[in-house]
This record gives C-alpha cells, sequence and structure tokens, in this order.
C-alpha cells in the first residue's frame, strides 16, 4: 500500500539503472547521444532544459523521468499531469514526421501530395516505425546512428562545394519588418525543445549516472553544428530570398550549389531524418507510460513488455494519438504541442526548485553547480520564453489545449476511482518499492 502523504520521499536513488532490466540490453552512450540528437535537433539554446535533465535524470535513474520528478516535488497528482501533458505533446509532435518525410518524397512521387495514396502511404509508413520501436532500443539506438550520419554527411558535402561562393556579409542581413513572430517564436521553439525526453527511458540506459550527461552534452555539440552549419552555407552561399526559405529549400540550395545528384542525396537525407525524429519520440512516448504505469499511476497493462523489453501498449497507444492528429496542419500541429509542452516545462523548472530547497543533500551524480537561488535565477529566462510562447498561440489551438489540460485534470481521480473500485488494476514496480510511492492509491483517500 503506498504510504499516505501526497508526495514522494526519495532520498538517494543512486545512479545505477533499474535491478528489473537486466536482461535487456541497454542503451550505450553513442545510440543515446544520437536519440538525444534525434529527440532535440535544435541549436544550443534549451541549454537550461538540457542540464536541468541531466541533473535530475542521474537523481532518478528510472523510466518515467520528468513524472516521476514532478511527482516527487509537487505530489503525484501534479505528476500525473505533467506526464499526461508531455506524452500529448509528445505523440503530437510525432504526427508530424511522417507528413513530413512525405512532403520531401512528393516531388519525385507527386502522387503522395494528397488524396488517397498519401492517406495510406502515412499508415504505412506510420506501422513501419512503429515496428522498429516494437524491436527494441538497440535496434532504434543503432538505426538512429545510420540515420544520424547518412543525414549529416550531404550537409559537409555541400558546405565543402560552397566554399567558393561563401559571402560573409550575408550573414549580417536583417529585416525584422517583415516576421511573423508568432510563427517564428513557435517554429523555433519547436526547433529547441525535448532536451528532457531521453529522461523517460533513463532505466534502459547503462550506467546512466555518467552516461547520460556525457551523452548530453555530446548530443548538445551535435546539434549546433546539424543547424548552424547547414544554414551558414545556405544563406552565406546564395543571395537570401527569404520568401522563398521553406520545407525542402535546402534541396533547391543544393541544386545550385552541387547540381541534381545533391539535391537527390540531400532529398532523401531530409526523409531519413525525420524517420530518426520518429522512432526517438516514440521511444520515449512508450517509455514514459511504462514508467507511470510502474509507479502506479496507470492501469498495470500499461507496464508490461514485449519479448523485446519494449512497452507494447505504451507504443500502441502513441502510435493511435499519432494516426488520429496527422490530418492537422504544421502550424496547429506546432503550436499545439509547444502549448502543452510548455505547461509541463513550467512544472519541471517548479519541481527543480522545489527539490534543490527540499532534499539538498540528496544524491546528485551530476549536479547543476548553483545553489537555491541559483537555481531559481536559471530557471527565469527560460520560464519568461515559455508563457511568450503561450501568450503567442492561436485561438483555437489554445482551445483545444484548455480542453486537453481540463481532461487530465479529470482523468486522473477517474483512474484513482477505478483502482478504488477494482475496475482496473495499478501496482507499483517492486524494484521502486524502496524509493517511495509515486502515486496514491484511490483506497488511501477518505
Amino acid at each position: 500500500m503506498p504510504g499516505d502523504n501526497g508526495a514522494l520521499d526519495y532520498t538517494s536513488l543512486g545512479g545505477e539503472s533499474s535491478p528489473t532490466l537486466e536482461k535487456f540490453q541497454k542503451v550505450s552512450i553513442v545510440p543515446l547521444v544520437f536519440l538525444i540528437f534525434y529527440e532535440v535537433s535544435g541549436g544550443p539554446f534549451g541549454v537550461e532544459d538540457g542540464v536541468k535533465a541531466a541533473e535530475m535524470g542521474t537523481m532518478f535513474p528510472e523510466n518515467g523521468g520528468y513524472v516521476v520528478w514532478v511527482s516527487s516535488a509537487l505530489g503525484p497528482y501534479w505528476g500525473f499531469q505533467q506526464g499526461w501533458m508531455k506524452w500529448l505533446s509528445g505523440v503530437i509532435d510525432n504526427a508530424l514526421y511522417p507528413v513530413l518525410f512525405l512532403d520531401y518524397l512528393k516531388s519525385a512521387v507527386p502522387a503522395l501530395e494528397g488524396g488517397f495514396p498519401r492517406t495510406i502511404a502515412v499508415l504505412v509508413l506510420t506501422l513501419v516505425l512503429t515496428y522498429m520501436s516494437y524491436r527494441g532500443l538497440t535496434i532504434v539506438g543503432s538505426v538512429a546512428i545510420l540515420l544520424g550520419v547518412t543525414s549529416l554527411l550531404p550537409f559537409v558535402v555541400m558546405g565543402l562545394v560552397a566554399i567558393p561562393r561563401l559571402k560573409p556579409s550575408r550573414w549580417l542581413m536583417v529585416d525584422l519588418g517583415n516576421v511573423n513572430w508568432g510563427l517564428y517564436l513557435n517554429t523555433l521553439f519547436w526547433n529547441l525543445n525535448y532536451w528532457d525526453s531521453i529522461s523517460t527511458l533513463t532505466g534502459e540506459v547503462d550506467n546512466p549516472s555518467k552516461t547520460l550527461p556525457r551523452a548530453l552534452f555530446y548530443a548538445l555539440i551535435l546539434v549546433v553544428l546539424g543547424y548552424f552549419f547547414p544554414l551558414l552555407i545556405g544563406t552565406g552561399a546564395i543571395p537570401v530570398e527569404r520568401e522563398l526559405w521553406s520545407d525542402g529549400y535546402f534541396s533547391d540550395i543544393a541544386k545550385i550549389l552541387g547540381g541534381v545528384w545533391l539535391r537527390s542525396w540531400i532529398h532523401a537525407a531530409s526523409a531519413l531524418s525525420n524517420m530518426g525524429m520518429f522512432l526517438a519520440e516514440m521511444s520515449s512516448d512508450s517509455f514514459q507510460l511504462l514508467g507511470m504505469a510502474e509507479h502506479g499511476m496507470l492501469p498495470e497493462f500499461f507496464a508490461k513488455r514485449s519479448r523485446y523489453g519494449t512497452p507494447l501498449t505504451g507504443i500502441l497507444f502513441s502510435a493511435s494519438g499519432v494516426i488520429m492528429l496527422s490530418w492537422l496542419s504544421f502550424q496547429e500541429i506546432v503550436a499545439a504541442e509547444n502549448f502543452l509542452y510548455c505547461f509541463g516545462m513550467i512544472m519541471e523548472f517548479a519541481a527543480f526548485v522545489k527539490l534543490r530547497a527540499k532534499q539538498p543533500a540528496a544524491s546528485r551524480p551530476y549536479r547543476i553547480p548553483v545553489g537555491t537561488v541559483g537555481s531559481i535565477l536559471m530557471c527565469i529566462p527560460p520560464t519568461a520564453l515559455l508563457l511568450v510562447v503561450v501568450a503567442l498561440a492561436p485561438n483555437k489551438v489554445i482551445g483545444i489545449s484548455l480542453v486537453a489540460v481540463m481532461t487530465g485534470l479529470v482523468l486522473e481521480p477517474f483512474l484513482r476511482c477505478a483502482d478504488k473500485r477494482r475496475w482496473l488494476h495499478f501496482s507499483i514496480s517492486p524494484s521502486l518499492q524502496d524509493c517511495g510511492p509515486a502515486h496514491h492509491r484511490c483506497n488511501d483517500h477518505p
């Protein structure tokens, strides 16, 4: 029976991964770097999020990640809300990648531009990538490495070809009068978030106390280079015409600089990159549901693993959400996921500060070298950005997102009642019993 207080009682969880997972192969540092790269793929901004994830990910080296952090600091009710909003945000995000994959291929296969063929292609692609996720993190990590190298290599070649045509003065051209700030900030934020998503599968990582901080650091370098290098090439090697910069424009730049062969290579790399992002997000989302079930927040069947060690129910739920949301436009997907993600990040920052104040002596194999006041100051700038992103969301997105948030507020007490009435079976994983409860069981409430 879980305890009677509303918050977790974590004090020291050490740096080892869950003992119940020893029969499954762990994720090593190189696949982990590429998984983080595809989770984020966004540049140097958001570093606060990354170092926070390193500290709390090593403090709680188990599946569930930010759900466990918030539960420990703010109580299990808010931990569930965190899990609900971040899972929805991830599923909405993942609905984008099959669509973008086909957008890069439609110039070669015009039938994929719309209609029934495109719908079938989205379904088939989603099913194929979902099956790869089902086969295990070892395969997903290996595929992420292959896709990462394949996606970045043509930009290295394009950079070499572009050297004679570079004009650094073009990098300083600014036209702030013709900027759609709402779309710009939403797209920018979308490209800079999800540093914390890898925390949801920390229990699958080999020696997470050392591996996770190093992987985040190496991924940061890879992300910075992966964004800035192509942008410097594209803006410096050809005249800047902002109206041309839309999805697929790097392919046009490649054709100008190197010819059709380089454009085709960039096309293929861009399409494969979307596959990598889908796989990384699917792994994060599904293991988050598994972690929530292991802490008693979701029914026990979410904690069941396939013979490959993957959370089958979580994968099926996440894939179903992707398919149902794939009809949304790019702008709607980005705005909706950002809105939900912002709420989750604000709770993470609150949990980070409260854990620093509440449990200053708790084991943190990786620790940001600031005190409680420094932790607060560090969280102020990204929190301000989160509030700006929320304020700029379209009314339609705000309405839909608020309905989603309210659904989570009602869903948690419903699940507690389902537990009390034995409609569904909940349990806490035996390997977590010594760490303290992550969820109030329903019959612990009056």
